[in-house]
C-alpha cells in the first residue's frame, strides 16, 4: 500500500463517511460532499472513495441494494431495512468458527463471510401502522 500524498477532496470525501452511520452509497456521499465543496465531481468522489477503501481507511459493503462504504474496517455483520434499505451494524460479533465449520464441510480455504440480516428498521415501523 503507497503512501498517498494529501488531498483536500479526498478529505472532504473521508469526513463525509465519518459523518454519517447509514453505510451511505457513493451518490449519498456525493451530494454530503458537495455540500461543502460544490466544485467536486461525482468522478473525484467515486475515485476517492475507491482509493480510501483500497488504502483501508473505510471498507465498502456489497448490500443487496447497492454498494455502501462504512467506516469500520473490521469483519461484522449488518442489518438492512427492507423498506428503506439503510444499512446498519449489527451488535453481533464475529464469528470465526463458522469459517473453520464451511472449511472442514467444503474443503474450501474460507477466509471469511458475510451477513445481513433483513427487517423493518424502527422508523419504518413507526410510519407503517401494521408494525405498531
Amino acid at each position: 500500500m503507497n503512501k498517498q500524498r494529501y488531498s483536500r477532496q479526498r478529505e472532504i470525501v473521508l469526513n463525509a463517511v465519518k459523518a454519517r452511520r447509514d453505510h451511505p452509497t457513493a451518490d449519498q456521499i456525493y451530494l454530503d460532499v458537495r455540500s461543502v465543496d460544490e466544485k467536486i465531481s461525482r468522478g473525484t468522489v467515486y475515485r476517492n472513495l475507491n482509493l480510501l477503501a483500497e488504502n483501508g481507511d473505510i471498507s465498502t459493503v456489497n448490500s443487496p441494494s447497492a454498494e455502501r462504504y462504512d467506516l469500520r474496517c473490521d469483519k461484522h455483520y449488518h442489518v438492512i431495512c427492507r423498506t428503506c434499505k439503510k444499512v446498519f451494524d449489527a451488535p453481533v460479533e464475529y464469528n470465526r468458527d463458522l469459517d473453520s465449520y464451511v472449511s472442514g464441510e467444503t474443503n474450501f480455504k474460507i477466509e471469511s463471510h458475510v451477513m445481513f440480516f433483513e427487517g423493518v428498521c424502527p422508523d419504518c415501523q413507526k410510519e407503517n401502522k401494521q408494525y405498531l
